[in-house]
């Protein structure tokens, strides 16, 4: 501990690592400390004993018989997917990381309408075939995508007229002539927005967030969406071992006492057990600045579900996304509901994990899942959690102190990596430029989504 470094690191949760690995592959001294004995933090993959000594402390005898063994689960605490052409997944290829971890496909992409769900098209007949549209709907929507696909900056012919940083997301689907239930399908099950206040702002963000959407589609097939085989835990366990290799050191079951700072109110180090380690920049999740951090006024509740089937109405696929919208279901947020199987390491055989998770509106947050539940079907179990959404007070370039945001409700990493590229930034003073390697047969490879 005694020793001087370049950067601290406290939280081993997937931003931390991230950042963590990125600054050893640049020459930085890295010590990498967390005071729980896993990685992981927030989001971390918890077996089956993890998980009932979390959300049910003192009560871990009440789990269900016949689930299996404790090491066949990996339950995620904050379940997201990768876009199959997101930041997240570029960084991994760009990092190397993609050599410790495997991934799975997953198999579909659903979308809750008019009391039932109906699968999101993933090519051309499935789309002609879609009941979320009628026919001449469904020629309308494919203008739009075909505008979308076809958008260049710098070729005004491709723009329709449209300026998309002055038009808003409601003027483009007036444009194309758009029902309200496809904008619906459109806004939340292809933008991934969470709620309609996009629909008042700059159409640039959602015309980019759809594209990022098809061709991470056009990629794979089925989803646009790829899964760690064993959970979430193992992204950041691949960024720590990138992080390793490079030389940065790792301490977990390390608490820490105090965060050092000198007479100049610049942070200094950290001391653990009597011991100080010195750098210049410090960087941590939440929990380690409780008076450094705010609450952003919103709640999410994640429900964990155990289920012995699969999901109804899901032609029986080993694994898919939901999304209820919000209008759907008279809410202001929308709803998520990431399903996995033991095809994918992260529960026993014949079972799914089906975990539910949105933004809380009421004093009754347990009521707001009813319409996720209504969807799965009996469950074996069923796990619950609440957590506040912190984010800091401050930027860090005054004490050398920057912390990253709480894991917002969203199905996808793209709010992370853009957490972990401001924070880059505002460190170093540069952007992140995350660039991919040239395609080669190995490359093809990063990414095994089966």
């Amino acid at each position: 501990m005694d020793e001087k470094y370049d950067v601290i690191v406290l939280g081993t949760g997937l931003t931390e690592c991230i950042l963590s690995g990125i600054l050893s592959v640049e020459g930085k001294k890295v010590l990498h400390i967390d005071r729980q004995d896993h990685y992981g933090g927030e989001s971390a993959s918890l077996n089956l004993t993890q998980l009932y000594k979390k959300f049910r402390p003192g009560k871990e005898d009440t789990k269900p018989d016949g689930l299996g063994r404790d090491r066949d689960w990996n339950v995620d605490l904050i379940p997201k997917f990768l876009m199959a052409n997101g930041e997240l997944s570029n960084i991994l290829v760009h990092t190397n990381v993609t050599r410790y971890i495997d991934f799975k496909q997953i198999s579909g992409s659903f979308v809750f309408r008019s009391g039932k769900i109906a699968k999101v098209p993933s090519n051309r007949s499935e789309a002609i075939n879609s009941s979320l549209m009628g026919m001449f709907e469904k020629r309308r929507l494919a203008k739009f995508l075909e505008f979308v696909g076809g958008y260049k900056e710098d070729d005004l012919a491709t723009h329709q007229g449209l300026k998309l940083d002055t038009n808003t997301m409601s003027e483009v689907y007036l444009k194309f002539g758009l029902e309200t239930g496809t904008r619906d399908f459109v806004g939340h099950s292809m933008a991934l927005w969470t709620n309609d206040d996009y629909l008042k702002q700059p159409a640039r963000e959602t015309v980019e967030r759809i594209a990022l959407y098809l061709n991470s589609m056009a990629r794979y097939g089925k989803s646009p969406y790829i899964y760690p085989v064993y959970g979430l835990g193992e992204l950041p366990q691949g960024f720590a071992r990138l992080s390793a290799i490079y030389g940065g050191t790792f301490m977990l079951n390390k608490p820490v006492d105090e965060i050092v700072y000198g007479e100049d109110g610049k942070v200094t180090g950290v001391k653990s057990e009597g011991e100080v380690a010195s750098a210049p920049i410090v960087i941590g999740d939440p929990t380690y600045f409780p008076e450094k951090v705010k609450k952003t006024g919103q709640k999410v509740i994640r429900a964990m579900c155990i289920l012995d089937h699969p999901v109804p109405n899901t032609g029986n696929l080993d694994s898919v996304q939901i999304i209820i919208p919000q209008n759907q279901v008279q809410r202001k947020n929308d709803i998520y509901i990431a399903v996995m199987s033991s095809a994918h390491n992260v529960c026993a055989k014949d079972h799914y994990l089906a975990i539910v998770s949105t933004i809380i509106e009421t004093d009754k947050p347990h009521i707001e899942l009813e319409p996720a539940f209504n969807l799965l079907g009996p469950r074996k179990e069923t796990l619950m959690g609440i957590a506040d959404i912190y984010e800091p007070i401050e930027d860090g370039t005054k004490d050398g102190v920057f912390i990253s945001k709480s894991y917002d409700s969203s199905s996808h990493f793209e709010s992370t990596t853009d957490d972990v590229k401001d924070i880059y930034f505002r460190l170093t003073g540069q952007p992140l430029v995350v660039k991919p390697r040239p395609e080669n047969e190995e490359d093809e490879s990063a990414i095994r989504a089966e």
